[in-house]
């Protein structure tokens, strides 16, 4: 995995280009040291380190237009952060370039209950949306797993789901409003509180826009009151396939669980050892199916979906009687992340989506890939939208088997492609499937692409080297290129 190659004379600057942050922001939000600036070395996607130029912690939206416009006028470049979970690399720093961390901005700034919207700074947490509203009867619906920690700014970049996206929509169908700074410094607002806007959907051009097209600065999102009833059930399967083919059979039958999840016999094994909630462990494939809303609506799904999986050769079925037994349902599937990484010393997490009635064929293909690349595989993933979640299990201090683990990861984002699916459903691209663009995009996709880029960051400043499989100028594309003030072939009538 290659980044760009360091600009030496930007390097060069450190101390200068540090002093001068110190006048923009306060000093103490001004990080240059060798020891402090390891600490912004990686994201979540650890295999990957590279310490940055400089880190910078602004407090304010005028703070980080400063920090965009200084930058813009030295031709200096900026890697946005938001708390550092993202597992695709998004946030990987470069060694000439500022990583911008908003951890500052972490205030909410407006509950509006009547209008169900929540107005936030990006450093507030996914989590911290719903404690904001929660003595109300509120919440806010999108759940990664790292929801405790993850930023609402970071889900803005990477188009974040969770549990609970089944029903409720991703990251991009729960916000509202954004402001953003360009790389100029210029700020914008995009949305509000309202519904929806005429013209062109650019908020949900920059919701998932991983960094690559200005910093978040503020969100509103809207927030939904909390379900009547909510019910889960716990259903085990003697193989993953099976498990799968009910997934296809349940969202067929019209049924739209609040969430269904899956884990197979591995990270079954790892979560229940972690955090002893009950798991079967006599079974080759958990499915947790979550259903809200009136009670007798619900009792009326369990019972046709417990027929779809009796009629897939379940053989275990357990509805949560309380409260606190459904949100033990959920433990397990929240920490399954860490309990895999207390049997590995290292894990690759992968992120692909396919359509719901190739999941059978896709895990059982992965298995097959699993034995051919000699790695173990762990899966727990969102399995009623498709999105796969597999953990590639090797150890980084075994001689190639990081290159194998790559390799197999990049293998199974293959097959997502190949079935029908799309190389990320909420990790996003990052470096980790920068590569593997063109498998799903041609060059005319890819430079299209490039187009809204270039109309955002001309001088590709923001996040290079993500995303693109290779890097390419705007002038390269088709833009008028000016020198000096002067157009090519001055003498040729523009229209």
């Amino acid at each position: 995995m290659k980044m760009p190659t360091p600009d030496a004379a930007i390097v060069a600057r450190r101390r200068e280009i540090a002093d001068h942050l110190q006048r923009l922001l306060a000093p103490e939000s001004v990080i240059a040291s060798d020891e402090e600036r390891r600490v912004y070395e990686s994201d979540g996607l650890t295999a990957y380190r590279q310490p940055p130029l400089i880190a910078v912690l602004p407090s304010s939206t005028a703070e980080v237009s400063a920090v965009l416009a200084y930058c813009q006028v030295e031709g200096i470049k900026i890697v946005p952060r938001g708390a550092g979970t993202s597992l695709s690399g998004g946030a990987l720093p470069l060694a000439d370039a500022i990583t911008l961390g908003l951890g500052k901005l972490n205030r909410v700034l407006e509950i509006d209950l009547p209008n169900r919207t929540v107005t936030v700074q990006p450093g507030v947490t996914n989590l911290g949306i719903t404690r904001a509203v929660e003595h109300a009867g509120f919440y806010y619906a999108p759940d990664p797993s790292s929801q405790i920690a993850c930023t609402i700014g970071g889900n803005i970049a990477e188009n974040s789901g969770g549990v609970h996206c089944l029903k409720y929509g991703l990251t991009t169908n729960n916000v509202l409003g954004l402001e953003f700074v360009l790389m100029n410094g210029e700020v914008v607002r995009l949305g509000g509180k309202h519904l929806d806007a005429g013209g062109y959907d650019l908020m949900g051009v920059l919701t998932g826009s991983e960094g690559l097209l200005g910093v978040v600065t503020e969100v509103t999102v809207r927030v939904l009151p909390k379900p009547s009833h909510l019910k889960a059930m716990m259903i085990g399967f003697p193989t993953s396939e099976q498990a799968g083919e009910c997934v296809a059979r349940v969202i067929a039958g019209g049924i739209i669980p609040a969430g269904m999840e899956m884990m197979d016999k591995p990270a079954i094994h790892a979560a229940e050892a972690f955090v002893h909630v009950g798991y079967p462990l006599d079974v080759g494939a958990l499915l947790i199916i979550e259903l809200d809303g009136p009670e007798c609506e619900i009792d009326a799904y369990m019972v046709r979906i417990e027929a779809i999986a009796g009629e897939c050769s379940a053989v275990s079925c357990r509805v949560s009687r309380s409260e606190a037994e459904r949100l033990g349902f959920w433990a397990g599937r929240k920490a399954a992340f860490p309990a895999v990484g207390r049997i590995s010393p290292d894990y690759y997490c992968m992120d692909g989506t396919i359509p719901r009635r190739r999941l059978a064929e896709v895990l059982a293909r992965m298995e097959a890939l699993s034995a051919q690349y000699g790695l173990k595989v762990a899966n727990v993933f969102h399995a009623g939208d498709g999105n796969l979640h597999p953990l590639i299990l090797y150890d980084a201090n075994q001689p190639g088997e990081l290159e194998r683990c790559e390799e197999f990861g990049a293998e199974i984002l293959k097959l997502c492609v190949e079935v029908g699916g799309v190389l990320t459903g909420e990790h996003g691209v990052g470096v980790e499937k920068r590569d593997l663009m063109p498998a799903m995009f041609d060059e005319h996709d890819l430079d299209h692409q490039m187009r809204l880029k270039c109309a955002f960051d001309p001088d590709h400043l923001l996040n290079p080297g993500k995303v693109f499989p290779q890097l390419r100028r705007c002038a390269e594309l088709g833009r008028m290129h000016v020198h000096h003030g002067e157009l090519p072939f001055p003498d040729l009538e523009r229209f």
